[in-house]
């Protein structure tokens, strides 16, 4: 069977990533047997960088959405969401982001994949940028016990990375949702979780409605995680304001929202809090060991 598939991305800024995803998206489909079964959504939330402008001009077969600055990734989700599904009458979504790219064989192979059965929620193999070394082959989360990961993350690819893999949540990119999911569990959660914890949010609720989460090695693609988040930069300011800022992963109220609605036991908390003990105890380690001439080996 075919089907349609809507590619939502949500933008602020960023045209420069803007323009090598369109390019490196539109070549990509052009490889799949039916290009046209692709639509491309583009959410604009207020960007001043021209983006819309330059979309429409260089790629007017793309939709382009506006928002007036307060969608954040899940409102912008949800934007893209209910044009394609009420007006499109798509039957996929698929969640994007404006900082990857491609293998070239990716929409061919989803297209593949999509016509050998109906897989109601599905997620890429995410490395990052220009490297072998994973990012997210799905994320895991123990209610129990707290612990919340994605798979693979800082592993340089394998055999291991190379099958089918089993997932609680995905990220916000590359993951793949049947137009049913929404009609049964609703919409990302733009209220609690306007830019953090949207996509594993969604996606864990989902599991728990009895949906089955898999990751396709086939399905590869790249992020620049330095378009992510904002860091503390060995700022005292900074990180302060990591700590309650909707731009940061570490918004510590975010966090504790979500182990608040699926964690299944205190020991949890246990967990959550040894993230941020981690985080700050890491940052006050290094504002020591840079007084006395040490200096951090940044990873990738």
């Amino acid at each position: 069977m075919t089907n349609h598939i809507s590619i939502i991305i949500p933008v602020f800024n960023g045209l420069n990533y803007t323009k090598k995803c369109l390019k490196d998206l539109n070549e990509g489909i052009n490889l799949s047997p039916e290009p046209s079964r692709f639509s491309i959504i583009i959410v604009d939330d207020g960007s001043t960088d021209g983006t819309a402008q330059w979309v429409q001009d260089n790629y007017p077969g793309t939709i382009v959405l506006q928002g007036d600055g307060n969608l954040w990734w899940s409102g912008g989700i949800n934007k893209g969401t209910r044009y394609a599904l009420d007006v499109l009458n798509t039957d996929y979504i698929l969640w994007w982001n404006n900082d990857i790219v491609t293998s070239g064989e990716y929409f061919k192979n989803l297209y593949r994949l999509l016509q050998q059965d109906k897989i109601m929620i599905g997620g890429s193999k995410i490395y990052y940028a220009n490297s072998n070394r994973v990012w997210s082959m799905g994320g895991i989360f123990d209610t129990r016990s707290g612990e919340k990961y994605m798979t693979g993350m800082n592993e340089p690819d394998n055999d291991k990375y190379s099958v089918i893999h089993e997932a609680d949540w995905l990220p916000g990119m590359g993951t793949f949702i049947h137009r049913s999911v929404f009609e049964k569990t609703g919409m990302v959660d733009e209220v609690n979780f306007p830019q953090y914890h949207g996509d594993s949010d969604f996606t864990f609720r989902a599991k728990l409605a009895g949906y089955n989460i898999l990751v396709y090695p086939e399905l590869k693609i790249w992020n620049d995680k330095t378009n992510s988040a904002i860091l503390h930069n060995n700022n005292y300011s900074q990180l302060i304001r990591t700590l309650n800022d909707i731009k940061s992963n570490y918004h510590i109220a975010k966090d504790i929202l979500f182990y608040r609605r699926y964690s299944t036991s205190a020991l949890a908390y246990k967990t959550l809090a040894f993230k941020y003990c981690y985080y700050v105890g890491g940052f006050i380690k290094w504002k020591l060991l840079n007084m006395l001439g040490f200096t951090k080996k940044e990873t990738v």
